[in-house]
């Protein structure tokens, strides 16, 4: 169990890292600090980075659950890995194809990320699959110790599906709108955060 405690901490860490360095890009983003296409290249850097240690880290969490709670640690790592594939499919597109095209003046509208496209629509899926991957996670842990913090930030950031649906699937997409989903920063990072930290514990009392 100190294996699983200690894998996944670092996984969730790593997660919780990529988080952050994905909002401080979107921030310089929006103020103007950068521009494309280091912007753009810099944001699908920080969330591919994002997935893969998140679907790790509720893998551990699954490890670590026991009895017939791990139903709710499953659920989670099944919507986990759904948002892994969702968002390498995004990522890894538009790292690898979208923005070398684009600089060399060839632009397909068909791949690009503009509102309501194709794969706008495969971003947002993305991140409502990680959100339903932590509130079915959240029935996976306790209300005692640091196992309520986690449980908190993970219900915290299931409630942000709906907002997130929003800022995506509004007819008109705006930067006021993008604002409105700034609290995903919080609960993703806290989720993560928190999760680590309660690896942490857990592996020590062991």
């Amino acid at each position: 169990m100190k294996t699983i405690a200690r894998f996944g901490y670092y996984n969730a860490m790593i997660s919780f890292a990529a988080i952050v360095a994905y909002g401080l890009v979107q921030i310089a983003q929006v103020a103007k600090l950068i521009s494309y296409p280091y912007d753009a290249t810099l944001i699908y850097a920080t969330s591919l980075c994002i997935a893969p240690f998140f679907m790790l880290a509720m893998l551990a969490l699954h490890y670590h659950t026991p009895g017939e709670r791990k139903i709710w640690s499953h659920a989670g790592l099944l919507f986990a890995v759904l948002y892994t594939i969702s968002a390498s499919l995004m990522y890894v597109e538009q790292l690898a194809t979208v923005i070398p095209a684009s600089v060399k003046g060839n632009i397909n509208d068909t791949l690009a990320v503009t509102p309501h496209s194709l794969f706008w629509t495969l971003d947002a899926m993305a991140y409502i699959f990680m959100g339903v991957a932590t509130l079915f996670a959240a029935g996976a842990l306790t209300n005692l110790g640091r196992g309520k913090q986690v449980r908190f930030f993970f219900i915290a950031h299931g409630i942000m599906v709906p907002v997130i649906s929003v800022v995506y699937f509004y007819p008109q997409f705006s930067i006021p709108l993008l604002f409105l989903g700034a609290p995903w920063l919080i609960t993703a990072a806290g989720s993560m955060l928190a999760l680590a930290l309660w690896f942490k514990k857990e592996g020590s009392n062991l």
